[in-house]
């Protein structure tokens, strides 16, 4: 059939060749995209990626939403409550008394909308009702702020009518008019309510014809009677303390006044404290407001039970280095306390692990791994080999065929895998075990010295020798000390975590009979030695020394032989220094036994278990990930260097012929004026003369031969605007002592 044959008159229309040849550009390019991303998505590394993520992913998920199920199920309790019609005409009496939940939600969270976007939700999904965020940043008036509300309640309401329709009216819904920001007012918000929740159960009398009424809202406004509030109006403030505090208490008393019939609800999230509400509002602002708190998990606790749940869980292959564990975590705690960014760092170093290729789709459970040996190709092979701890392993082998072999047979290197990387996924779950031992034995201790949580335990533990360390020295010291009931109460403690550890995360985990089997046997013996501590005695034992009593037979028992003459003090002081070294200090059986005991822990479980990544086992690295290089320069950014670099060789970024530079301190006139201004003010002082500088401008932009001629206007508006620009920037200010000069700022 003719393409321009149709039974009802239309419009044909016929793209022209060039369109036609983007068009087959764009579809080449569409083409080429895709194919490279099948190619990718089809690697053993990407699958192995994909499916690590995807378990990472939903296990966080499901551990915030139980963290924040009871708090925003108790908010959702409180706005119905407070919303029903009874409770409202019993609890107010009339009174124009605004409900109010105040969310505290912890200090420096960028989190915050994430999580007032979980209650926007739980509360559609738990009650009749329309749901308003409104940020500071919209709300600089009360004006703006109150159409920013208007317009998020109708469109937000009227968006989701239009979706309950069917798919024929889709046309009409786009094509109807927009809410005109006029129309974004008390009075159109009022109409818009009456007309679609209000009449809904009221009386005949009460019922009023808004159609053509001018004076709709003072009709309303005069009937003082309350409403049959089947749709609740809730108005969430995630940063509270961003408001300003004249226009939010203008805000609440205007709420307050339409109270009686237009069922609002507050919602603030407060970053700091509940004192930050009574500082904003005065009492006749507070007067009209009840205000319920409620209070959230703070950041460092959620990140804790991240760490400790999902992070460092036993049941995933994938682990972090010490210092790059440890580089997320001051992240978090000392620039921006964001859980998101947190798990989107966490998430950079997955994937760049196992970016490095497909031998690192080996990093995932053992029986997954066995199936992923088969797949691997020489290049594979040949990336395992050139691993830092593969040439140690192959070091330690004293026949020389077998080297060869594993040097240079690809089959002989796959039978060995499957060994290796068992040792490896033994040792990374026993270290957990044992990590949760130590936690419990060092927690709690005066000053911490090792730290409180066992994210701390974690990078110092696989960053150093933990036994040399000043501070397990003094955590060593300060278990010696403890008395009899305390001690044995700690390793009891310790004992018992670690075995209900093993219950609950171990025993349904791969080669989990392997592992419990060493722990096992450590713990017993812990539990052996720790029952000779029970039943010691607390009395001093006379020094028992063979060599001291060599020593005191072969002395003179007589007076005369104990009497010695000393000519000065400095031989009785070396007399009594050496005889203090010969005698033995009197030890109690209980002593004995807590040294024993301490002792074992530390030469049995912590020397070979809680050890640094340097003594792991060999191809550690397929597991554990450590180039912090590359995560501090992707994640942290140089805003001052990449500035820098930007005006000093703007080459760098533009990449054209016309900035390139020969010289270091070239000046070219096809730089941008920004940059050739930035690179004349770096020759400056601290005081820069604004017309020296304007004549050096010129002198480069503008090939002249008298400078005494007059500067053209329009290279004086370049040069204004370039010395603005850097003032924008931040590079210098205007000189208040000298009106022709600016103040250069950085150095």
């Amino acid at each position: 059939m003719d393409p321009t044959i149709s039974v009802s008159k239309g419009c044909f229309v016929f793209k022209g060749v060039a369109a036609g040849k983007s068009a087959v550009k764009r579809k080449l390019k569409e083409d080429n995209a895709t194919a490279l991303r099948s190619q990718m998505t089809s690697q053993p590394f990407y699958t192995t990626y994909a499916d690590t993520w995807q378990k990472l992913e939903s296990h966080i998920e499901q551990l915030q939403s139980k963290s924040y199920t009871k708090t925003l199920e108790d908010v959702v309790k409180y706005i119905q409550k407070e919303c029903s019609t009874d409770g409202a005409m019993d609890t107010y009496d009339m009174e124009e008394i605004v409900p109010a939940a105040a969310l505290l939600t912890g200090v420096n969270q960028p989190d915050h909308l994430e999580q007032f976007a979980t209650l926007s939700q739980r509360l559609l999904q738990k009650m009749s009702a329309s749901v308003c965020m409104l940020q500071s940043r919209d709300c600089s008036t009360l004006k703006s702020a109150v159409e920013a509300m208007v317009y998020n309640f109708i469109e937000t309401a009227e968006r989701s009518t239009s979706q309950t329709k069917l798919a024929d009216e889709d046309v009409d819904r786009r094509e109807r008019k927009r809410l005109r920001r006029t129309q974004c007012n008390m009075r159109h918000l009022l109409q818009w309510y009456r007309r679609k929740y209000g009449k809904r159960g009221l009386p005949e009398e009460m019922q009023v014809d808004d159609s053509n009424d001018e004076h709709f809202e003072e009709i309303i406004l005069s009937e003082k009677h309350p409403a049959e509030w089947s749709h609740a109006l809730i108005v969430v403030l995630p940063d509270f303390e961003c408001f300003n505090a004249s226009i939010l208490q203008d805000f609440i008393l205007m709420l307050s006044a339409y109270r009686t019939h237009l069922p609002f609800v507050l919602i603030f999230g407060v970053a700091t404290a509940v004192s930050a509400i009574h500082n904003a509002l005065p009492y006749h602002v507070t007067s009209k407001v009840k205000l319920c708190v409620f209070k959230t998990q703070t950041a460092p606790v959620c990140l804790n039970e991240i760490l400790e749940h999902v992070i460092l869980s036993p049941r995933y292959a994938f682990h972090l280095s010490g210092k790059a564990f440890k580089f997320l975590t001051h992240i978090f705690l000392y620039y921006d306390f964001s859980i998101h960014g947190f798990i989107q760092g966490y998430k950079y170093c997955l994937m760049e692990h196992f970016l490095q290729g497909n031998a690192y789709a080996l990093c995932s459970n053992y029986s997954t791994s066995l199936n992923q040996i088969k797949a691997l190709s020489h290049d594979d092979v040949e990336s395992i080999r050139r691993l830092l701890s593969f040439r140690p392993y192959v070091e330690g082998i004293n026949d020389c065929k077998r080297i060869i072999a594993i040097l240079t047979d690809d089959n002989y290197l796959k039978k060995k895998l499957p060994q290796l990387l068992r040792d490896c996924h033994i040792h990374f779950m026993i270290l957990r075990i044992f990590l949760e031992f130590l936690a419990v034995l060092v927690g709690d201790l005066p000053k911490c010295p090792l730290g409180k949580q066992r994210r701390e335990l974690y990078a110092v533990c696989l960053s150093k020798e933990l036994c040399e360390q000043p501070e397990f020295k003094e955590c060593w010291q300060l278990l010696g000390f403890m008395s009899k009931d305390e001690f044995v109460a700690k390793i009891s403690k310790a004992t018992s975590v670690t075995e209900d550890f093993m219950r609950t995360e171990i025993t349904s985990l791969e080669l989990a009979n392997d592992c419990m089997t060493t722990v096992n046997a450590k713990l017993q013996d812990v539990k052996n030695n720790l029952s000779k501590v029970v039943m010691a005695g607390m009395e001093e034992k006379s020094p028992t020394n063979a060599a001291a009593s060599n020593n005191y037979s072969s002395t003179p028992s007589t007076p005369d032989a104990n009497k010695q003459k000393f000519t000065s003090r400095q031989d009785l002081k070396e007399h009594l220094l050496q005889k203090s070294k010969q005698q033995n200090k009197s030890t109690s059986e209980f002593a004995q036994a807590v040294a024993q005991t301490l002792l074992y822990i530390k030469n049995e479980i912590i020397v070979p278990h809680l050890a640094p990544l340097t003594r792991a086992p060999p191809l550690h690295e397929l597991f554990v990930f450590s180039d912090l290089s590359t995560v501090r320069r992707n994640i942290i950014g140089a805003p001052r260097a990449a500035l820098h670099m930007a005006l000093n060789n703007p080459n760098y970024y533009l990449q054209c012929k016309c900035c390139q530079l020969s010289e270091s301190t070239q000046l070219l006139a096809t730089l941008p004026d920004l940059s050739v201004a930035y690179r004349l003010h770096l020759e400056c002082g601290r005081m820069i003369n604004l017309f020296d500088w304007l004549q050096a401008f010129r002198s480069v932009v503008d090939d002249i031969e008298n400078e005494r001629e007059q500067v053209d206007p329009q290279i004086q508006a370049r040069f204004t605007r370039a010395v603005a620009e850097l003032q924008f920037l931040g590079y210098i200010k205007m000189s208040k002592r000298k009106t022709d000069h600016a103040t250069r700022l950085t150095w």
